[in-house]
Parts: C-alpha cells; sequence; structure tokens
C-alpha cells in the first residue's frame, strides 16, 4: 500500500491528524468500534486515557489480525462521551498514540455522544485500513 497525507498550506496545521490521506492498495479493511473491552468483554480503566489506550490497542489488533500496520489506518473516528474532557486529555491521548501506532496520522474525526453502546465506555474508536 502506499499512502499520501495531504495537509494544504491553506488549512489550519494540523495536530494528531491528517487533512486527507490518499491511499492505494488491493485490500480495505474495515475496523469494527473498539472500546475498552477486556477479553471477558468488560470495560476497563476508570479514566478516558486508561480506556483510550485500551481501545486503541483492541482497534490495532485487530487491524494486524487483518493483516495490516498502523501506518494502513486511513481514518479513525474517536466518539467519546465528553469531547472537552476529551480535550483536556489531549497531550496525552496524542502521546498514547505516537507511542502506539506511530506518527503517520490517518484522517480523523473526534465526534461526541451521549453514551455508547456499554454504558460504563467513554471512548470508542472506529476507522478502515487500506492494505496493499
Amino acid at each position: 500500500m502506499t499512502t499520501d497525507r495531504v495537509n494544504p498550506p491553506e488549512l489550519s496545521p494540523p495536530t494528531g491528524f491528517s487533512h486527507a490521506v490518499v491511499a492505494a492498495g488491493s485490500r480495505v479493511v474495515f475496523l469494527a468500534g473498539q472500546t475498552a473491552l477486556d477479553t471477558d468483554g468488560k470495560i476497563t480503566g476508570e479514566t478516558l486515557p486508561e480506556q483510550f489506550e485500551r481501545a486503541l490497542g483492541n482497534l490495532l489488533t485487530a487491524l494486524r489480525a487483518a493483516g495490516g500496520t498502523p501506518a494502513d489506518l486511513a481514518r479513525v473516528t474517536v466518539y467519546a462521551t465528553d469531547v472537552a474532557g476529551y480535550r483536556a486529555h489531549a497531550r496525552q491521548l496524542g502521546r498514547i498514540w505516537r507511542e502506539s501506532a506511530g506518527r503517520d496520522y490517518p484522517a480523523m474525526a473526534v465526534v461526541e455522544v451521549v453514551r455508547l453502546w456499554d454504558e460504563r465506555a467513554l471512548v470508542e474508536l472506529d476507522g478502515f485500513a487500506v492494505l496493499p
């Protein structure tokens, strides 16, 4: 797969995302929403950063099982029950992302939702990747 991260100078400089990702490859992997569920199906972590780290880890586990790597991510959507809280932890969440997925950011969006499927979940991530 090849990807080209596009960040036009006419737009504000992106922080922790890319404005656009042009991906060329032969397989598209759609990744279901992942929360901080453990292998027993229970939410782990009490804080947003703890849950974000587990949810991202779950998303990357699914991606790797499908044959991909974090660099193959083309798009990720973050659903948060508290965007103000998400923004307050942005530095820490960015560090977690970089340690887990690197610095090749996909196109991303953060959306505030009233609640998630599991009412203890604070954050959910879904997305898609393009593999060679």
